[in-house]
């Protein structure tokens, strides 16, 4: 019990955890991180129910730079992003063992009222 309070008291003393801050991207990173628009039946489906958008995003992007992409490409507000690495799958080409690539998908909230319409080529 003495070593909690202890340690307790370390943290007041050094001010607390520190969290760490990611630097602002350059804009010439967010423009290489979305891929491509991810577009399905479930996308669809997603799009409709809780109003986020799916993109094929860069292996190494963050959510914060995926917010800031969306942000200034298509000139809406982001509510919320969530990422999801899809795996990459076993497949044989012509008879001989090859794999497929693994990917990273990002659900992107939108705040109410924004829509992106890919159709029109931004927001609708």
């Amino acid at each position: 019990m003495s070593d909690l309070r202890q340690l307790k008291a370390a943290r007041r003393k050094s001010g607390g955890i520190r969290h760490h801050v990611a630097p602002k991207a350059r804009p010439e990173r967010l423009y290489q991180v979305l891929l491509a628009p991810q577009i399905s039946e479930k996308a669809t489906f997603v799009a409709e129910k809780r109003n986020q958008v799916i993109f094929r995003v860069a292996s190494d992007a963050t959510k914060p730079e995926i917010k800031a992409a969306v942000e200034l490409l298509f000139k809406v507000e982001v509510e919320s992003v969530q990422v999801s690495n899809v795996k990459s799958k076993a497949k044989h080409f012509r008879q001989r063992p090859g794999v497929r690539k693994g990917w990273k998908k990002a659900f992107v909230g939108l705040k109410a009222g924004q829509e992106l319409n890919f159709v029109e080529g931004g927001n609708a």
